[in-house]
């Protein structure tokens, strides 16, 4: 590969992008996507919270104190409070447990939750207020109602401590949601595209006269180059468009998946297609009729299908169940379904880098296949032909 290899690949790829651009269908699908992404950050953000009441429960302390704290706590969320004085420490793990209490403030110790969120330790939610109002309460014995918003922001709280394994928020599951069918959206459309142009070009026989300058090679990666550069550029916009409103307003949809599913989102939305766009340029290969590429490119959907459908159960599930792991670690499936066990918290980081190995791994021979698939369909017309007939027979 020299440098006149690699300038044919870029002439292709600039063909590519320009057609492409010109599509009215292009930015139809670009407004409505950027528009339904706009949507996922203002939207939680326009929502009035969950809660507008709650019982806190209070023990092995000054009740009068505690009861001046839980009641601050709610003033600051904007939460009604009913405290609730409990006798002992067990008392009040099997009030969490029933769900007969929200928190429970444990003296000037630690505040109690049946299960702790993303956000159980911000001053947005309610056990997170009780730990940090109660922290400036153990300091001052007097806390004076005007300076309690202002005292809570300086990190002095006490420590929070869920009966159960802490678990993902609800917000940043959702955003794992939308994350997992953005991915499934963007490489299903731009796979279908690839298969639709490289079917319209060998009907038409524009890429006999292609070959006679370029290796079958070159039109392959300049295609997919060049339909990979409008997908990236369409994915950045709607992440700027994310991160952008979502900050300005305050979304509780950016501020918990800033950190965890937009990064590994946005890494396998990249692996997703890098993986998937050469094995559709193969499908393209094998029709001789444009309206062949959806059946033709069928079999590669189904593994992207089944783990997006299956993204739900996940989602609003208490954990995760065996198949669903694995899905993560097999190339055809891990594009939609890693990002959403890291929403979930059930990826931890060495598992996320295994996947990632196995998939660029799966990547180079998909690329390797492909490009043999190609090479020997392309100019191979007449009936639709078959994968085994192709890798059978060289062209």
């Amino acid at each position: 590969m020299n440098r006149q290899w690699w300038e044919l690949t870029r002439l292709v790829a600039t063909r590519e992008i320009r057609d492409r651009a010109r599509a009215k269908s292009f930015w139809i699908a670009s407004v409505l996507l950027l528009a339904a992404v706009a949507a996922g950050a203002v939207i939680p953000a326009l929502l009035p919270g969950k809660e507008s009441t709650a019982r806190v429960g209070i023990a092995d302390g000054p009740v009068a104190t505690l009861t001046r704290v839980a009641q601050e706590a709610g003033r600051l969320t904007g939460t009604r409070v009913t405290v609730v004085s409990l006798p002992s420490v067990a008392a009040a793990q099997a009030r969490l447990k029933s769900g007969d209490i929200a928190a429970a403030l444990i003296g000037s110790r630690e505040v109690l939750v049946e299960k702790q969120s993303l956000s159980g330790s911000s001053g947005g939610s309610l056990p997170g207020a009780l730990a940090q109002i109660g922290g400036l309460e153990k300091i001052y014995a007097q806390l004076p109602a005007a300076s309690a918003a202002q005292l809570a922001r300086t990190g002095l709280g006490l420590p929070t401590r869920s009966l159960t394994s802490a678990g993902r928020g609800l917000s940043v599951r959702l955003a794992g949601l939308g994350t997992a069918i953005l991915i499934y959206v963007i490489i299903l459309t731009y796979g279908v595209r690839i298969t639709i142009g490289v079917g319209e070009e060998k009907a038409s026989r524009v890429v006999e006269v292609l070959l006679t300058t370029l290796r079958p090679v070159q039109l392959l990666a300049g295609k997919v180059i060049g339909i990979g550069v409008l997908a990236l550029a369409q994915i950045a916009a709607m992440l700027g468009t994310f991160l952008i409103l979502g900050c300005a307003l305050g979304s509780p949809a950016v501020h918990g998946a800033a950190a965890t599913v937009v990064p590994v989102g946005a890494l396998w939305l990249l692996l997703g297609y890098v993986f998937y766009c050469t094995a559709y340029a193969a499908a393209g290969a094998l029709i001789s009729r444009q309206a062949d590429a959806y059946n033709a490119s069928l079999p590669l959907q189904i593994p992207l299908i089944l783990a997006y459908v299956l993204s739900y159960t996940v989602i609003y599930a208490s954990g995760v169940n065996w198949f669903y792991h694995v899905l993560a670690f097999v190339p055809f499936t891990a594009p939609v379904a890693m990002p959403v066990l890291a929403a979930v918290g059930a990826a931890p980081a060495w598992e996320i880098l295994t996947s990632v190995a196995i998939t660029l791994a799966g990547t180079v021979v998909m690329a390797r296949l492909a490009a043999t698939v190609y090479e020997r369909a392309i100019l191979r017309t007449g009936a639709r032909l078959h994968l085994r007939q192709v890798l059978r027979t060289p062209g």
